[in-house]
Parts: structure tokens; C-alpha cells; sequence
């Protein structure tokens, strides 16, 4: 199994990180040999992945910093990087490898001091590796101070440092920074694919894999998170009986009153299972005796880490919410699909007696206008909005439809 086959339905990219990936290869053994280099490289030093929410856009560029770390012995009779069971490969694809630096966004925004370090280290040479790879999962989330900080590093990169940047959309990152990158843009795997591999790489139940695919769009993430974890698949259900619920007031704010409680759950479930256990090694790694005080002097350090841990929560209770206006999204590109008459395949044939109620019993146009309010709702929240008032304004406006 190589590193490529975790890119469902996209083979053209693939195709093209394979051959930078030997391109790439032939740069090290050139370095190393004092060689004149190849005169014409699809290798660079700065990349830009772009692709819809579930296109796989961090696995592409995870894929791709494995096989520039790639050191299967299989490379040396001609193999192509990639191999994905060698050291190289395995460390970059879980996360450990030394010379692959991965940011995420922690909360709404990169921050200047989450960029600092990574920074610093993408002028260093490699320790171990082939290259020095730095992964910025959420590029779109680089504010003003970080973006700037990128973009130094990447104008003026080490010879061995290579930036892998992931964005939706080429627009949501700096134009100085995507004009020094080079662009790969990823497409939605289709629902066959999806689930083509969900029986081949999870063992799921053909039905359940198409039933899955096809209710996520091609969400890979999700329909794998659907397909083996009962409790999406109830949280999923419940979203999708609101639209039945809001039929008057009290209804609606009850609703909306549940769906961000059930997001805060999520929040606080992550914060049970992390941030004890964060605070626990970052106190014994400061010398702090267990149940004792914390060396003079370390307090900032804690409150640091307490930041941080503050602004994933919020962060995760917004992808939380987020994922719940997707579903409803779908639910009601349903109902409009009804009641157009239109052939295309329904995603939620689950929940198909509730998608014909409200085909029959509202129009087009209401159908519309409760989606542009599903849309203004994750507007707000972007703007940071109190999430409870967000999704009251958004479920008092299904209601009116």
C-alpha cells in the first residue's frame, strides 16, 4: 500500500506529487554527489492544496511529505517514492517524523506565536530527514501577523524546505503568498469511490458504505467517521429531525438550544480526554513535583498551554456545529430536489418520509431561503457570534421559511 492510495478519487493529483516526488529525489542525490542538477524539476519549494471541505486536501500534502522522506530500499532499483511501509513514509503519514512540522489551527485564527517556531525551523537543515517539510493544515486561518511570517519563509526558503499549504480555495490565501506556490486543486471524490473505499481499507457493509457516501457528498472524513462510529450516526439523526421540530417558537428555540449544547458536549468530551493529560506532562516537564507547586517563573508557561486549550475548544465546538449545518444543508438540497421534480440521487435516503412532508407542504422558494439561512448562520459564526444566538436566529428562520 502505497502513501497515494489514502487520496480517494484523485488520481491526477497523485500522478503529479509522484513525479515531484522523483524530481525531488534526483535533487538530494544530486546535492549529495555534487551532480548538476535535473534542468527541468516538477519539484518547488512551496505547494498550495486546494480542494473542498472533505476532498482530502491535509492527506494530499501529508502523502506528498512522505514521500520526500520516503527511504525504501526499492528507490534505489527504480522505485517510485511513496512506498508507504519504510520508516520515512511511517513517521511523516502518523505524524512523529523530525522533520516534518505540522500547524492547525487551534482555534479561529493561526496565531503569530503558533508560526514563530515552525518558522525558525524551516530555515534549519534537515535532522535526520531528506527534507525539512512544513505542513500548515488550515492556511486559510493565517491572520495578518502569521500570513506575514509565512511569507518571509517563503520567499527566501533553505535549499532543503519545502512548504506544503492547505486552503478550500486559492482566494482565501494572501495573493503574495500563492504566487510564490505552486497549485494543486483537488475535486470531490465521487460517492462510488467513497465508498469503494470504505469497504476495501474499513471493511464496512457495502450498503452501509454507499448509504454513508452517498449521505456525506464525498466527505471522506465524515463518511468514514459515519460508517464506524455509532455515535455520528446518532447525532446525524437527531439534526436531521429539526427541520420536523420547529414548527413553532418553542419548538425552534429548544432546537437550537440542543444542537449547540450537543456541540459544547463535543468540546468538553475532547477537553476531558486532552487537556488533563497536556497540563499533567507539561507541569512534570517543567520539573513541578506531582501535587506540588510549579517552579518560579513557569506560571506563564501554564497559562500558555491553558490559551491554547481554551481556543481548541472553542474551535471544536464550531467544527461541531459546523458539520451539523452541512447535514441540514443536505437535507434541504433534498426537499428543493423534490420539489423541482429534479432526478438527481437523494443524499439522505434515510430520512426520505420527512424530506416528502416538507416537499409537499412548502415550496421552492421557502426551501431556498431556509438554506441562504443555514449559509448566514455559519457566517455569523465565523464572525464570532454567540453560537447560541446564531443558530436561534437560523432555526426561527427555518421556521418562517
Amino acid at each position: 500500500m502505497t502513501v497515494w492510495d489514502d487520496l480517494v478519487g484523485q488520481q491526477r493529483v497523485s500522478e503529479q506529487l509522484a513525479a515531484a516526488a522523483r524530481d525531488a529525489d534526483a535533487l538530494v542525490i544530486a546535492a549529495s554527489s555534487d551532480a548538476p542538477p535535473p534542468e527541468a524539476s516538477r519539484m518547488t519549494h512551496a505547494w498550495l492544496f486546494t480542494g473542498p471541505p472533505g476532498a482530502g486536501r491535509n492527506q494530499a500534502a501529508r502523502a506528498f511529505a512522505a514521500a520526500l522522506q520516503c527511504v525504501s530500499p526499492d528507490r534505489a532499483l527504480g522505485g517510485t517514492p511513496g512506498c508507504g511501509f519504510c520508516d520515512g513514509c511511517h513517521t511523516a503519514l502518523v505524524g512523529t517524523h523530525a522533520d516534518v512540522s505540522t500547524v492547525a489551527a487551534v482555534g479561529a485564527e493561526i496565531l503569530v506565536k503558533d508560526m514563530r517556531d515552525t518558522v525558525r525551523k524551516s530555515f534549519t537543515a534537515p535532522a535526520n530527514g531528506r527534507w525539512q517539510v512544513i505542513l500548515v493544515e488550515d492556511a486559510e486561518r493565517l491572520n495578518e501577523k502569521s500570513a506575514n511570517a509565512v511569507l518571509k519563509a517563503v520567499e527566501e526558503p533553505a535549499p532543503r524546505t519545502v512548504w506544503l499549504l492547505c486552503a478550500p480555495s486559492v482566494e482565501d490565501v494572501l495573493p503574495t503568498i500563492r504566487s510564490r506556490c505552486r497549485h494543486l486543486n483537488l475535486s470531490t471524490p465521487s460517492v462510488d469511490a467513497v465508498a469503494d473505499m470504505l469497504i476495501r481499507r474499513e471493511g464496512i457493509e457495502p450498503d452501509v458504505a454507499a448509504s454513508v457516501a452517498r449521505a456525506t457528498q464525498g466527505h471522506v472524513d465524515r463518511a468514514r467517521r459515519l460508517a464506524t462510529d455509532p455515535a455520528a450516526r446518532a447525532r446525524r439523526a437527531s439534526v436531521l429531525k429539526l427541520p420536523l421540530r420547529v414548527e413553532d417558537v418553542g419548538g425552534a428555540l429548544k432546537a437550537a438550544q440542543e444542537l449547540v449544547d450537543a456541540a459544547a458536549e463535543d468540546a468538553k468530551q475532547l477537553a476531558e480526554e486532552m487537556d488533563g493529560k497536556e497540563t499533567e506532562d507539561l507541569k512534570a516537564a517543567l520539573g513541578a513535583v506531582q501535587g506540588g507547586r510549579l517552579p518560579r517563573g513557569t506560571a506563564g508557561v501554564v497559562k500558555d498551554l491553558e490559551d491554547m486549550q481554551k481556543r481548541r475548544r472553542t474551535r471544536t465546538q464550531r467544527d461541531s456545529l459546523d458539520v451539523a449545518l452541512a447535514d441540514l444543508t443536505s437535507f434541504y438540497r433534498d426537499v428543493l430536489a423534490l420539489q423541482l421534480g429534479s432526478r438527481i440521487a437523494l443524499a439522505n435516503t434515510d430520512a426520505e418520509d420527512a424530506l416528502e412532508r416538507l416537499a409537499r407542504n412548502s415550496t421552492p422558494e421557502a426551501t431556498l431561503r431556509r438554506i441562504e439561512a443555514i449559509a448566514a448562520c455559519g457566517e455569523a459564526l465565523d464572525r464570532n457570534v454567540a453560537p447560541l444566538l446564531a443558530v436561534e436566529a437560523m432555526t426561527m428562520a427555518l421556521r418562517a421559511g
